[in-house]
């Protein structure tokens, strides 16, 4: 049973405050964020569960400065420590993308290309390509671990709650025999998936084959 006389909430964040600090003393382009936990499955049209995300400039701070954002989803701290340092380290290669100035995403930040790739295995994580979000499938393996492994500690003590996913309705079918497809530099057509199917179609500004984006 968790002892509901401690803040849930503040031991959380702090475990996240002292991960993130550890990692940005190995990796000081790895930037200050506001840390921030919600729902990871609220107004999702899939039904997937966002683990985590880094977003720039999201907070303001003083009259000047603006902070990235570091989002960790309630419903991810069910998993295993080592995971969920998983998701701090994916989400400060973001971070480090950021502070380099590397387009590391594309497809509204849904997909990871190599440079994403390249900045993770910098950071310890072994990272695998999925078809549709690229080289975003993230393990920690042991070596890493071993080197955050106060800080999994950390984490593990204070993995006390986690929440209940969004009931998600089923989506209404599109009328519409077209779809979206998108490149590396985030052009977007509307094509029949016939067509799209039949040959690929490259940018003419990146060269990279347009994709078709999921839709409800």
């Amino acid at each position: 049973m968790v002892d509901t006389t401690e803040c849930v909430t503040a031991r959380l964040v702090s475990a996240f405050d002292a991960t993130w600090a550890a990692i940005r003393e190995r990796h000081p382009d790895v930037p200050a964020v506001v840390i921030t936990i919600g729902s990871g499955t609220l107004g999702s049209r899939r039904g997937e569960t966002r683990l985590g995300h880094f977003a720039a400039g999201r907070w303001q701070v003083g009259d000047t400065d603006r902070v990235p954002e570091l989002f960790m989803s309630g419903e991810g701290l069910q998993r295993t420590p080592e995971e969920v340092l998983g998701t701090l380290l994916h989400e400060a290669t973001h971070g480090i993308a950021h502070t380099r100035e590397i387009k590391d995403a594309s497809r509204q930040g849904r997909y990871h290309n190599k440079r994403f790739k390249v900045l993770g295995e910098e950071l310890g994580l072994i990272l695998e390509e999925d078809p549709s979000i690229g080289w975003s499938v993230t393990c920690v393996p042991t070596k890493t671990s071993n080197v955050y492994r106060q800080q999994v500690e950390l984490i593990k003590a204070a993995l006390v709650a986690y929440r209940h996913a969004e009931v998600v309705a089923p989506g209404k079918a599109r009328s519409s025999n077209l779809t979206v497809a998108t490149c590396d530099c985030d052009r977007k057509i509307r094509v029949a998936k016939s067509t799209l199917s039949e040959a690929p179609i490259l940018c003419g500004r990146c060269g990279v084959e347009f994709t078709a984006e999921d839709e409800d």
